[in-house]
């Protein structure tokens, strides 16, 4: 396999769950592990936000910004994730022993498999249509989607996060979405002890 995990989407869930599972990698159960994260964000919803009323960012802030300043939080303090950009994902197929997720541009194999992608219709990522479902927490004339799951498992080894997860489109929402996704990976490659990772001050 090419990864241990491969999350596919660059928005918002994305993120933060790359941004937990890069702070776990030094973890002595995640040393071995390779991770990584393909960055396509052109259709996040984050692009044209204007984020007034999270908890931490200034008011004011601009989601376009603030996707940048991500992605460069994240090649600053985990360099051990591995970015993968300018490609998108066409196909999540299941294989022996995981997942190959084929892009426009290369083919990539991984253990599991997060996907973080918005929750518009019609959904262009082929392999997942079985797991489709009407959103339960958006309007029906928006006819949008989300992958049936459980507490964000799809099936062993495949994730959805964010507002395909089933989750409504606030910015604070999608990025806990994320972060759960990660410590539940986290807590998988930690042999099952519940696992999630604290920066403290010294």
């Amino acid at each position: 396999m090419d990864f241990d995990l491969l999350i596919v989407g660059g928005g918002t869930a994305g993120l933060s769950c790359a941004l937990v599972v890069g702070s776990g990698l030094q973890k002595d159960f995640a040393k071995n592990k390779k991770a990584g994260i393909i960055l396509h964000q052109r259709s996040s919803h984050l692009q044209s936000a204007l984020l007034n009323n999270v908890f931490g960012i200034a008011a004011g802030t601009k989601g376009a910004e603030l996707l940048k300043e991500g992605v460069d939080q994240l090649t600053e303090l985990y360099p051990e994730m591995q970015q993968i950009s300018g490609e998108k994902v066409k196909e999540v197929v299941e294989i022996d022993g995981g997942y190959r997720i084929v892009t426009n541009k290369s083919e990539y194999s991984s253990k599991m498999v997060v996907v973080a992608v918005g929750y518009t219709s019609p959904f262009r990522i082929k392999g997942l249509e079985q797991y489709l479902i009407p959103h339960k927490k958006a309007k029906t004339s928006k006819n949008r989607v989300q992958l049936d799951n459980n507490d964000h498992l799809v099936k062993p080894g495949l994730y959805v996060a964010g507002t395909l997860a089933g989750w409504r489109s606030q910015y604070a929402i999608a990025s806990g979405s994320g972060a759960a996704v990660a410590t539940d990976i986290l807590t998988e490659w930690n042999n099952g002890e519940h696992t999630k990772v604290h920066d403290k001050l010294l």
